[in-house]
């Protein structure tokens, strides 16, 4: 059996509390997440998929429970440790990179090798244009074009491989095409495919595509009020359509799925 990535014990976050605002965001949830999973999760709006994603990442400390990540406990580590070894893509692709700074400069900065502050090494720059060329974007010819002239897309593909330039312990990814076009978001997600194959990487992606959450990955998760009510993986898995998962969730959370950003195709 896989060793065991990521364990998140019993974690609990109310936002707000004791005032008329208190939200209970994660509700006592657990999670164990295996070396090379890839876990589609989904659910409505305010499920706490990005709450969770921002607890594994350190954004906040839980009231109750604990993380931990490749057996260290982490619960306490503060986010800019923790980016050490957890990559994390968001939805907005203005996320996660220097606008300001060129194509290789970001990437220098990705790798952590500090030399874009005196010049990007020969080397470097020779892995860089080989990297940025395999996204089949013609970027391998913009490498000193100012990351904030380039499109959503190209910028979302070149964070995911700033993300992947050290293989992470584990790579988050928060619905990480939702704002691109179809075909842009298209060609994203098979980067991304191809990126956690090659790399063998444990990853979570939150999708509100209903169909993309059971054709992506190796395991399908479904959160509501901050806990998560289905798990499914293997054959089970494979064999379920969108409207299983309608039925699954109506059954787990004891109403339908009413979200209008859910695509259900």
């Amino acid at each position: 059996m896989a060793d065991t990535m990521l364990n998140i014990n019993n974690i609990s976050k109310t936002f707000n509390p004791g005032t008329a605002t208190a939200k209970l965001a994660l509700d006592n949830l657990s999670l164990n997440v295996k070396s090379g999973d890839f876990i589609t999760v989904i659910g409505a709006n305010g499920a706490g998929k990005s709450t969770l994603f921002n607890a594994i990442a350190g954004t906040f400390i839980t009231d109750t429970g604990s993380v931990l990540l490749d057996g260290k406990d982490i619960t306490l580590m503060p986010e800019h440790k923790r980016a050490k070894k957890i990559g994390r893509l968001f939805q907005d692709p203005m996320k996660g990179t220097a606008p300001g700074m060129t194509v290789e400069e970001n990437l220098a900065l990705a790798c952590g090798h500090g030399g874009w502050l005196s010049g990007v090494s020969a080397d470097d720059k020779k892995l860089f244009r080989e990297k940025i060329a395999c996204l089949d974007m013609g970027l391998e010819d913009r490498m000193q074009s100012p990351m904030g002239l380039l499109s959503g897309g190209q910028r979302q593909a070149i964070t995911l491989l700033m993300a992947t330039i050290n293989p992470p312990k584990l790579l988050l990814l928060d619905e990480h095409t939702a704002a691109l076009d179809p075909a842009t978001a298209e060609k994203v997600i098979n980067l991304t495919k191809t990126i956690v194959s090659e790399n063998n990487l444990t990853c979570l992606m939150i999708t509100h595509n209903m169909q993309s959450a059971l054709d992506l990955g190796t395991r399908t998760i479904m959160m509501d009020k901050g806990k998560i009510i289905f798990d499914t993986s293997g054959e089970e898995r494979s064999k379920l359509t969108v409207s299983d998962l309608l039925v699954a969730f109506k059954n787990a959370a004891g109403t339908t799925l009413d979200n209008d950003r859910m695509l259900l195709d």
